[in-house]
């Protein structure tokens, strides 16, 4: 499956991309691999890569395939697509910095773990919030099915507690690309066990997309330390909610001691 050039990227998913400035982070030159979530775009991480760019760490926020354009280009790409690409922007940032940090929200938790299940050498530490690699909702069960009825269902996305904030998600959630989705949470589950580095797990009280079953499995079976931290006063898309202070603050304070 591949991204159709031809299609529009909407102007807030535009990929960020800043070159690591070592005379702010002690002369080493240290990157941030931070991914998206299904059905959103750069923007949802946008204002989190450049608060970690303005304290000296490169940082590359790529627009996953399929995303920021159509569902229906979405519904042409999966979970291999999205790894791949992220897989390429981390070789790509390793081999220009000492050290690199993972960071993912929702879906894009669940693919940054994947990465640092396969490259432990050059993964010193993950940050997620709200990650997706399983669920609760009885409903998804039906989805292998339900693709094959129907191309497309209500969206998911624009869950932020925080007034006139959008992260620019499309209208509509794509059925083939949630099936493929289903299936990378299972490799992920199946890979928790590699992920060595410390991770560094945000999660909203409240949640209307991702339950707390992911946080929990996350707790029980990643191999290296992890660390909750409960947000009180955001929904899903945290990074642009009341807390993305607070998760601009604490991520960089936890990239500080991980690459240290």
């Amino acid at each position: 499956m591949v991204q159709n050039a031809a299609m529009t990227v909407n102007p807030h998913a535009q990929p960020l991309s800043v070159a690591p400035r070592p005379e702010l982070t002690g002369g080493r030159r240290i990157g941030v691999l931070l991914s998206h979530g299904f059905t959103g775009s750069p923007a949802s991480m946008r204002p989190w890569g450049e608060s970690l760019a303005e304290r000296g760490y490169g940082v590359e926020v790529p627009r996953l395939p399929g995303h920021g354009t159509s569902w229906q280009e979405m519904n042409a790409t999966g979970w291999a697509d999205w790894y791949g690409h992220l897989d390429r922007t981390l070789t790509t940032l390793a081999a220009e910095c000492d050290t690199v940090v993972l960071a993912g929200l929702s879906m894009g938790g669940g693919l940054v773990l994947s990465l640092a299940a396969h490259h432990p050498d050059l993964v010193s530490g993950v940050v997620l919030v709200n990650p997706a690699v399983t669920s609760a909702n009885k409903q998804l069960l039906a989805v292998p099915v339900l693709r094959r009825l129907t191309p497309s269902i209500a969206a998911i996305g624009g869950d932020i507690k925080k007034q006139g904030v959008t992260e620019y998600a499309y209208d509509r959630t794509p059925l083939h690309a949630l099936a493929s989705m289903m299936k990378g949470w299972k490799q992920v589950r199946g890979e928790l066990d590699r992920v060595t580095a410390p991770v560094l797990l945000f999660r909203s009280e409240t949640d209307h997309v991702v339950d707390p079953t992911s946080g929990a499995y996350l707790q029980a079976h990643v191999a290296g330390e992890v660390t909750e931290r409960l947000l009180t006063n955001s929904f899903h898309v945290a990074t642009l909610d009341h807390d993305a202070p607070a998760i601009f603050e604490e991520s960089a304070a936890f990239v500080a001691r991980v690459t240290a």
